[in-house]
């Protein structure tokens, strides 16, 4: 009699059965692995591609043109008034100046035109762009308290900005925009002839004086400032910003001080 033959099923389980008695009790994969064989060699290390060489953009040409343009129109109107009144009025009429559309007021100065002491800031803030005078916020009511210690008020002194309208936020100034305002300050100087220039800040020290230090170095030292249209040398101090002071009143003591040498140059000339 002949043995039947197991079935497909039975004959795997069979095959199974014994793999398991023989330790195979694992299925890992589908193709068997040499486990003494030596690992594959890694592929070559690819070379990192160089860093792009990073630059400062320059302006569009049309941007840098009107920049040059309007610095140019700045310089031909100034020229032309022999007034402080000739020149506000001029100052008041140009719209070269990309901050002019952005601005509520033209802030061009406050006290005497006639003042032996000319102070020259930054820019307008909310308080001045609002009112059109320069220094009535916060910072301007420092300012006079700081006048008034030495005897001087808007009576006594010229205030004004190296920008005639407020930057968008109170950001710093542009190169572009002082250029634009640069020939106005440069004319009102020559126009109220004064004794003493006061710079407040760094902007006002960076954009008049040919000195390229920072305000803590350049404060309360003296400077014999050259403006085209005077004979002499104008004796400049640069000192901080009342805003400055604001944020920092450990300063003040240096300011103070700086007032006092303000107050000894006058007594002397």
């Amino acid at each position: 009699m002949t043995a039947a033959l197991p079935s497909e099923r039975e004959a795997a389980l069979g095959l199974l059965r014994w793999y398991v008695e023989m330790g195979a009790d694992e299925a890992i994969a589908e193709t068997p692995a040499t486990r003494l064989a030596l690992p594959p060699p890694a592929p070559p290390a690819r070379p990192s591609p160089p860093s792009p060489r990073v630059v400062a953009a320059a302006p569009p040409p049309a941007l840098a043109e009107s920049a040059a343009e309007a610095a140019q129109s700045a310089r031909r109107l100034a020229a032309s008034a022999e007034s402080v009144e000739a020149l506000a009025s001029l100052v008041g009429q140009f719209d070269e100046c990309p901050l002019k559309r952005t601005a509520t007021n033209t802030v061009f100065a406050d006290g005497n035109p006639a003042a032996s002491v000319m102070i020259v800031g930054e820019a307008p803030g909310a308080d001045e762009d609002r009112i059109g005078r320069p220094f009535v916020g916060r910072s301007g009511q420092l300012l006079d308290r700081m006048l008034a210690t030495i005897g001087l008020d808007r009576t006594t002194v010229l205030i004004t900005n190296v920008i005639y309208w407020r930057p968008p936020g109170n950001r710093t100034p542009t190169a572009a925009e002082i250029a634009a305002c640069l020939p106005f300050v440069l004319r009102h100087i020559a126009l109220v002839r004064p004794k003493v220039l006061v710079l407040c800040g760094g902007t006002a020290a960076g954009t008049l004086l040919p000195q390229r230090e920072g305000i803590t170095r350049l404060r309360g030292r003296w400077f014999d400032l050259a403006i085209p249209g005077l004979d002499a040398p104008v004796s400049t101090l640069p000192t901080y910003h009342p805003s400055f002071l604001l944020r920092a009143p450990e300063r003040k003591r240096e300011a103070w001080r700086d007032l006092l040498a303000l107050q000894a140059r006058l007594a002397a000339s």
